[in-house]
């Protein structure tokens, strides 16, 4: 019997919270392949769940910056030399899958080399990242791969149509699209409990994912001057510095609960419990107004409402049965008039629970996870 396929997929994260990675993979896995998840080790990253698929962390010495990304485009470019090239030498089925921008090099290198079939998954519009477009050396930088690389894989998807048609539009290649939907559960409540840290009584606003320029925590935190609740974030990022600047800056210390990045089980766990979550983007640039973020369908998921930015991708899923009430901005005065409009009106706030539950049912990864396999064995067959 011939060995399946084996599917390289690279990220520069550590891999152990990644949970749409772990979808993926997960998916690709249980359809017969063979699959290889490769990031980055971090310092204090935490022990890797047992999953169907292989893990590999590669070692760096710089933890951030530009020589992080100089250092694991190398590295990771000599693994995949050495593991596609052992596979070949076998005459084994491989591939090849890069996540995003900053992994693309040294997978358009290596499937270049050994003659291998390359994808892009294309999680967002990295160059319009706030984080990206507000420095210029940066922005040049990755502009520049992006216009050199992207024509280069003709194979590719990401996670909504708007930026699919963007990068046909850009560089004329014609990508599917896969959306970022969590798992369908009965309950988002693990059976056996897994512990969390301390919570604060009663309501809380809950902001989960990454803590990253752009996501409006410097009218968020504020706003919650005005808010007769506190919030809880759980997540880390390139802002987290400036986000405890801000919560100092307004002495909300003991109204903003920052939790840190948690585990996936911790999450299914924490979300439920949540009285609403906030889905929340500055209008900066075509990434955060076209954008469809995991956290929107994780609240759904766990049956809560949200406060959600109304951007287009967001308005036109809520043009029904809304589980999710609609903001025009995110000033700091329009998120506490939502937070509070949505505290005091019961009716209202039963209505998008009510419709959350409803929602779960059609957006999971049960359902979407056929698109995903579907597009792998036009390319491979497992």
């Amino acid at each position: 019997m011939a060995p399946p396929a084996t599917l390289f997929f690279t990220v520069t994260n550590a891999l152990a919270f990644d949970q749409r990675m772990q979808r993926i993979c997960g998916s690709l896995a249980r359809a017969g392949y063979k699959v290889v998840l490769v990031g980055r080790q971090t310092k204090d990253a935490p022990a890797l769940d047992p999953q169907p698929f292989e893990q590999v962390r590669l070692p760096c010495v710089a933890q951030s910056g530009k020589l992080m990304y100089a250092e694991f485009t190398w590295r990771l470019h000599a693994y995949l030399k050495a593991a596609v090239r052992g596979l070949r030498q076998k005459n084994q089925p491989v591939a090849i899958c890069a996540i995003d921008l900053d992994t693309i090099l040294p997978c358009l290198w290596v499937s270049k080399r050994f003659g291998v079939p390359r994808v892009y998954d294309a999680h967002e519009l990295f160059t319009e990242l706030t984080e990206v477009k507000s420095r210029s050396l940066v922005y040049a930088v990755w502009k520049r791969i992006e216009q050199m690389a992207v024509p280069q894989f003709k194979l590719g998807y990401t996670v909504n149509a708007f930026i699919a048609q963007e990068f046909e539009r850009r560089y004329g290649v014609q990508y599917g699209v896969v959306r970022n939907l969590p798992l369908r559960q009965p309950s988002m409540v693990e059976a056996t409990p897994t512990p969390l840290p301390p919570l604060p009584e009663g309501r809380f606003l809950l902001y989960q994912g990454a803590v990253n320029e752009g996501r409006s925590f410097e009218t968020l935190i504020p706003a919650m001057q005005h808010i007769d609740m506190p919030l809880v974030i759980a997540g880390d990022g390139n802002f987290m510095t400036q986000l405890k600047a801000l919560v100092a800056q307004h002495q909300l210390q003991q109204k903003v609960w920052l939790l840190g990045p948690l585990r996936p089980p911790a999450l299914k766990q924490l979300t439920p419990r949540a009285f609403a979550g906030l889905t929340l983007f500055d209008n900066t640039g075509l990434n955060q107004y076209h954008s469809l973020a995991n956290r929107f369908f994780d609240y759904i998921q766990a049956g809560i409402p949200q406060i959600c930015v109304g951007y287009p991708e967001y308005a036109a899923l809520c043009k029904t049965d809304a589980p999710a009430l609609l903001i025009p901005d995110t000033k700091t005065a329009t998120i506490a008039e939502a937070v509070n409009k949505m505290a005091a009106n019961h009716v209202l706030y039963h209505e998008l629970a009510h419709n959350a539950k409803r929602a779960a049912e059609r957006w999971c990864w049960q359902a979407e996870e056929e698109t995903l396999t579907a597009f792998w064995k036009t390319i491979i067959d497992p």
